[in-house]
């Protein structure tokens, strides 16, 4: 009998330590994303189903109240529970209204239709609204709901969890990147997605390709680097004075000259752009600093043709 009750204890510890080293490795993976507990909202549709009780069992629409009307219960206030809850809540009214004993109240409720919790999307996207999210939808196929993203959309999303609204969370993503730059992210029921306008630089003037260009949000764009995505300047530019018009922080615009001929030489330190700024290279039989030209500048966003300043590898 000891013999038998020490092999046990032996086993029992040989069980126990694989159960430590399986724990242990499982820790040490990274943990699956797990979809929020979602609350019921009026408008929700709900299924119920009673374990082998399909006469209790059914499609219950959630009413402006929160309310759901059972069938033999009738009105329960289900709206801020989560679908677990509401189960649990379902299975006790059927107990202690004597209708099931403990032993056969088995309720399952899952949401299948949330109305009042549609993903928001808005920002640079073709068509903002709110979008319907029947069960856990991907990032992309969100964007593509909406129609894709504008040509001056920002390289970056913000995404905000209805479950953590105090930490919004900011991802990669760039489709036209080679490769694309699409991530896995899951949206859920009442998140917000907004596409941030990226920022918007300017070259005019004598240089071989005018147009705006489109930062990326990720990396810094120099005068230098402008000069070289708009081919250059033309002929007859005059490269030493070449205007940079920006913005004050008072709303007014200011003109400083830029000498590109010695940054082209690496004679003059480059400067970095920011957005909005417009870089006027004029001819040699320009007059200097044309500020009324350059102010009249200011809107020509729609007209020129958008060039993204970088692309993702």
């Amino acid at each position: 009998m000891a013999k038998a009750f020490a092999s046990a204890v032996t086993f029992l510890a040989l069980v126990c330590a694989q159960l430590s080293v399986g724990l242990a490795q499982q820790s040490g993976s990274p943990a699956a994303q797990v979809a929020p507990a979602l609350k019921i909202g009026a408008g929700d549709l709900l299924d119920v189903s009673m374990f082998e009780n399909p006469d209790l069992s059914g499609r219950f629409r959630v009413d402006e109240h929160g309310d759901i009307i059972v069938p033999l219960l009738g009105t329960l206030h289900v709206e801020g529970l989560t679908a677990e809850e509401a189960a649990v809540l379902i299975e006790k009214r059927f107990v202690d209204a004597q209708i099931l004993q403990p032993a056969e109240a088995h309720a399952t409720v899952f949401i299948s239709e949330y109305a009042t919790q549609g993903i928001t999307v808005n920002g640079e996207v073709k068509s903002t609204g709110i979008y319907p999210a029947l069960g856990v939808r991907k990032l992309n196929d969100v964007i593509s709901a909406a129609g894709g993203v504008t040509p001056i959309a920002s390289s970056k999303v913000v995404i905000t969890h209805r479950s953590d609204p105090g930490n919004p969370v900011t991802v990669d993503y760039n489709p036209e990147a080679l490769p694309p730059v699409v991530p896995d992210v899951q949206i859920f029921p009442g998140d917000t997605v907004m596409v941030p306008r990226a920022g918007i630089v300017y070259a005019i003037g004598d240089v071989n390709h005018t147009g705006a260009y489109v930062l990326d949000g990720r990396n810094t764009l120099t005068i230098e680097e402008l000069m070289a995505l708009a081919g250059g300047g033309g002929h007859a530019a005059a490269m030493k004075r070449v205007q940079l018009v920006r913005s004050t922080s008072d709303g007014r615009k200011e003109a400083i000259t830029i000498p590109v001929n010695l940054i082209l030489q690496g004679k003059a330190p480059d400067v970095s752009l920011k957005d909005g700024d417009i870089v006027y290279v004029p001819t040699s039989n320009t007059k200097y600093a044309a500020e009324t030209a350059l102010t009249s500048a200011v809107g020509i966003g729609s007209s020129l043709i958008l060039y993204r300043a970088s692309t993702n590898q």
